[in-house]
């Protein structure tokens, strides 16, 4: 009975010690977070956890896995090209001062042959019957769109639309069951997500590469390069994206579209550390009316604002604060916001209730809608709040829905079929005279009026209808028109762009 209480006795104070050292080592782990080494600065938690638990390591490998396969390589070629000098003999007046020998020096029929040209880039796939967006300056003046998919399947693109503003282009490939990707929403990424960036960068086969957003709704003006009315509301990523990876998706951790990636920001061309990519709910707008009108409705709020931050002189001036909204600089007469009540001086800080602190974000808001769209607009003015309803406009100042103009409407030039007299004079089959220029787009070439066009990219022209089919061959591309002078010696040709 002796030895059993003494059993017992130990027993327990061995328990009572463990239970002790236990507890002493709870209580210690619960204050290592404010205790510091001697000679080092305190050190602690910078958050506040509330208890939860810290998320753990990120896997990427099933978004991956899900958005490689609608991922796709776009090479291009663009055909060799005769540069021409644009100024018939005769016109130059150095010509007519010195004659026809040092004339050519400026003008004639001298010509540089532009070698061919191969560029590639990145694209996603976003139906089963093979619908692909990407950039538009992937695609911009290229005569071949060759498309590769992740599994080696080559395919011929055909473009069904672009738009300049937004850098947005819709391809088309033949087929049915093709892998693509979910649209996600991009109004609710946030700073600090991990996203991935997936493309076919320095023509490496695809490439997967992940990052942080680290900013939204930035504008670095190069859009401008391509489009008098940009759209730029990037999502700034430190996802490395090289040459090639231009069109290629920006995706979120579950795989879905969150952003085509456009630009890098870098002093060298290569990445740096920043790269940028329209946010998918621009991109979802601009495919639709792409492929619904064949042309992008773009709405306007109707009003002007600086791309720079108001000086502190405006600041003073207009009683703005430091990210409160967007300062008006101006209203025009006739637009949306003229019609609704707004002033310059007025502070736009909601579109349809959502907050808008920069140019950029209230871009992103207004790109959305389309003309005959009804927003509402929150705005101050001497420091009180205002909301006003009004109804979006297009380019031209009304609510009609802009039509996809015909390829002969573009060139804005009044023309001719040239008639058989003067084609046998001439020496050719038949042409179009272009007896006026016009203010469409054969305006921003050197061509004079007068001149016959015989040819486009080496294809006969010999009427308006053979000029109408070669040019819509190459929508969205540059072509060359060539083609004579009456009364001039030689041939000439004028590069066309038909993407402005």
């Amino acid at each position: 009975m002796k030895l059993k209480n003494i059993f017992l006795v130990v027993l327990i104070s061995c328990a009572t010690a463990l239970a002790s050292v236990w507890g002493y080592n709870r209580w210690q782990t619960t204050q290592t977070a404010g205790m510091q080494d001697p000679g080092k600065l305190p050190v602690n938690y910078a958050g506040f956890f509330d208890g939860t638990k810290a998320v753990g390591p990120v896997d990427f490998t099933a978004a991956s896995t899900s958005a490689t396969p609608a991922v796709v390589h776009i090479k291009t070629k663009t055909k060799a090209r005769q540069a021409t000098n644009n100024l018939p003999r005769g016109r130059n007046p150095f010509s007519d001062l010195f004659g026809d020998d040092f004339g050519d020096l400026f003008g004639g029929p001298n010509s540089q042959t532009i070698p061919e040209q191969r560029a590639s880039g990145s694209g996603v796939l976003i139906s089963d019957d093979g619908y692909i967006v990407t950039n538009n300056h992937v695609i911009d003046g290229a005569d071949d769109i060759n498309i590769t998919l992740n599994n080696k399947r080559s395919y011929k693109a055909t473009l069904i639309g672009a738009d300049p503003s937004s850098d947005i282009a819709v391809l088309k490939i033949d087929g049915k069951s093709f892998p693509y990707m979910v649209y996600g929403n991009s109004d609710e990424v946030k700073l600090g997500q991990w996203v991935l960036a997936v493309g076919y960068p320095l023509t490496l086969d695809v490439t997967v590469t992940a990052g942080i957003i680290s900013a939204k709704s930035r504008s670095i003006g190069i859009n401008r390069r391509q489009s008098e009315s940009p759209i730029e509301s990037f999502l700034q990523t430190d996802a490395a994206v090289n040459p090639g990876n231009s069109g290629g998706a920006l995706i979120n951790t579950d795989g879905q579209l969150i952003g085509i990636n456009s630009a890098i920001a870098s002093p060298t061309g290569s990445y740096a550390g920043y790269s940028y990519a329209i946010p998918v709910n621009i991109v979802k707008k601009v495919v639709n009316d792409l492929l619904k009108f064949g042309t992008v409705q773009r709405a306007f709020l109707g009003i002007q604002y600086s791309m720079e931050d108001p000086s502190d002189e405006e600041r003073k001036e207009y009683g703005l604060k430091e990210g409160e909204g967007v300062l008006v600089g101006d209203a025009p007469v006739g637009g949306a916001a003229y019609v609704a009540g707004i002033k310059k001086g007025d502070i736009v800080t909601k579109i349809n209730n959502v907050k808008v602190t920069t140019g950029p974000e209230m871009v992103e808001q207004v790109t959305r809608y389309k003309p005959g769209d009804k927003v509402t607009v929150t705005y101050l003015r001497a420091g009180k709040e205002n909301t006003v309803t009004l109804t979006l406009k297009n380019r031209a100042g009304n609510t009609d829905v802009v039509k996809n103009t015909t390829i002969i409407e573009k060139l804005g030039a009044q023309l001719e079929p040239l008639d058989k007299k003067t084609a046998t004079t001439l020496d050719v089959p038949g042409g179009v005279v272009v007896k006026k220029i016009g203010s469409g787009i054969l305006s921003k070439t050197k061509m004079q009026d007068g001149f016959v066009i015989t040819s486009v990219n080496g294809i006969v022209v010999k009427n308006v209808d053979d000029l109408r089919a070669a040019l819509e061959k190459y929508k969205g591309s540059t072509v060359k028109l060539e083609g004579v002078y009456p009364g001039y010696e030689g041939s000439y040709g004028y590069p066309l762009n038909l993407g402005e």
